[in-house]
């Protein structure tokens, strides 16, 4: 039987083989837990952005694209110098959590592709940041309305984040600084006005305990009028007679009359 029929036959499986060996990193692929993935077709529908690929095998023509993205939640921390309302410099400190929205990859890519943390996310921070701290004084930003600063701060960057296909889990102000001069002035300013409100307080609550006094002062004379002019004598002698009955009765009293008192009312002694 002659083989060497069959010769051609072999050489091109093997040279098929070597060609599959070779492009295998560019056919067959896998997107890992925690990815997903959009494909750029070169000869025809350029970047697929409809088609995210997810967690998986695949295999895809050794001439077309794959771009890999992490999903997974990311965090950067940010340092920064911003001028306040009055042009004062403060010094901030921002941790920002986000991720990219699983099913608009396509669409992150096409804009601004895998460096997108450096082109979108830090800026848009940055813009947000600044644009807020602008619009307030540093002692408002330092004291009084630091957590008005903050919401809307987080606003700012999950709208602007969200209409570029990322998604803002947290924001975190970590620290305010401002010059050391500025916020000792603010602190003094702030320790004054403690100071006044509590100097207030005890004047009012004073003010509240004398009106109270007064008003039980009143209420008293009022009482005291009341029951004077109902002390009528018949009264005074009527109680008397009940107070004479009622100590007559104890066992331990000796009565002895021994004349009348004032009113008529008889004199009690007892044995002691």
């Amino acid at each position: 039987m002659d083989n060497r029929k069959f010769l051609p036959f072999i050489i091109i499986l093997v040279i098929a083989a070597v060609l599959i060996i070779a492009l295998s990193s560019s056919i067959f692929f896998t997107i890992e837990a925690g990815e997903r993935g959009v494909i750029f077709y070169k000869f025809g529908g350029g970047l697929d952005k409809e088609n995210i690929l997810t967690p998986g095998f695949g295999m895809k023509a050794p001439w077309n694209n794959l771009y890999v993205y992490t999903v997974r939640e990311s965090s950067i921390e940010e340092k920064m110098d911003v001028l306040d309302k009055n042009g004062l410099s403060i010094n901030v400190d921002v941790t920002l959590r986000f991720h990219p929205i699983y099913d608009q990859v396509g669409y992150l890519h096409e804009n601004f592709g895998s460096s997108y943390v450096t082109s979108l996310v830090v800026p848009e921070v940055r813009s947000a940041v600044r644009q807020v701290m602008g619009r307030f004084t540093a002692e408002e930003i330092y004291s009084t309305k630091r957590g008005e600063v903050e919401t809307m701060i987080k606003a700012e960057t999950e709208k602007s984040l969200q209409q570029n296909n990322c998604e803002m889990k947290a924001l975190l102000i970590r620290s305010i600084n401002l010059p050391e001069q500025i916020k000792n002035a603010i602190e003094n300013k702030l320790k004054q006005e403690q100071e006044a409100l509590a100097y207030q307080f005890r004047l009012e609550k004073e003010k509240s305990e004398a009106e109270r006094k007064k008003i039980a002062a009143e209420g008293e004379a009022i009482a005291n009028k009341i029951i004077n002019n109902s002390l009528t004598p018949e009264l005074l002698k009527m109680r008397g007679i009940e107070a004479t009955l009622e100590l007559s009765k104890s066992t331990n009293s000796k009565v002895v009359v021994v004349g009348s008192g004032k009113d008529g009312l008889p004199l009690i002694l007892g044995n002691n």
